[in-house]
């Protein structure tokens, strides 16, 4: 390799190392609101599951909307698997949203910051990690999933191929609080925050045998997304690559 191949190359790496830092980061911190807040949730409201439930909602909310804030400048804000699939599905032909190189390291750090961020919340609240026996594993949480999940990709995709993507982060944070109440299984809708809840055995946890299941309507969710996607928006260029700024900008930092 010569000087100008290299010192291409390095910039190339320092950027992809920024970018998965900031997946890792985000990821982490969101799965911490949600099993933190549900733990939270639980030992303050004891008596009143609707309550807990809408005080975690509410918190998860408010959460991932400044985390897409604060984070979607440098990687996109994806915290999610099923997110960085379909943007590197769809920007295929053009060009564009995630490359395949990318791919890869974008989940990686997606699934180890989500474990990451359940321990966090775990030594936070005093709380051992232990695998979750809360077995969610039933035909209308797998419905609940594959609905909350094609939603979720459905508007991002939308917003950014209509070049609303300023308005992503308030709209996938209203999404995903609304999603809490009216789908069954209370809205995963991300394959890393599955496996990562997996790991505690609280409020937000979820039982190993249930976590197969709903990542495979997760998956299913996701292509409903995508074809919805296409149909609805046929000819609309796709630039997206990132959930709240232009490619532009991210490309640039």
């Amino acid at each position: 390799m010569n000087i100008a191949t290299r010192s291409c190359a390095e910039p190339a790496r320092a950027h992809l190392l920024r970018r998965t830092a900031a997946e890792f980061i985000g990821t982490g911190l969101l799965v911490t609101i949600v099993v933190g807040s549900g733990i939270a949730a639980q030992r303050l409201s004891p008596d009143d599951v609707g309550l807990q439930l809408l005080e975690n909602s509410l918190t998860t909310a408010l959460g991932l909307t400044v985390l897409i804030l604060m984070l979607g400048p440098v990687s996109g804000a994806h915290f999610n698997p099923v997110v960085s699939i379909a943007d590197w599905l769809l920007g295929r032909r053009a060009g564009t949203g995630l490359s395949l190189r990318d791919l890869a390291p974008y989940v990686l750090a997606q699934v180890v910051g989500g474990i990451t961020g359940t321990l966090l919340a775990g030594v936070m609240f005093y709380t051992a990690p232990a695998f979750s026996s809360n077995d969610r594993a039933n035909t209308g949480h797998m419905v609940g999933e594959a609905v909350a999940t094609a939603g979720l990709v459905l508007l991002i995709f939308a917003l950014a191929r209509t070049g609303k993507g300023s308005a992503t982060a308030a709209a996938v944070g209203a999404y995903i609080g609304a999603a809490y109440w009216f789908t069954s299984s209370t809205s995963f809708a991300n394959p890393a925050v599955t496996i990562a809840r997996m790991f505690t055995d609280t409020f937000a946890g979820i039982a190993p045998a249930a976590v197969a299941p709903f990542i495979a309507a997760q998956l299913v969710g996701a292509a409903i997304g995508l074809v919805l996607l296409l149909g609805l928006y046929p000819t609309a260029p796709h630039t997206a690559g990132d959930v709240v700024v232009p490619q532009q900008l991210e490309n640039q930092l």
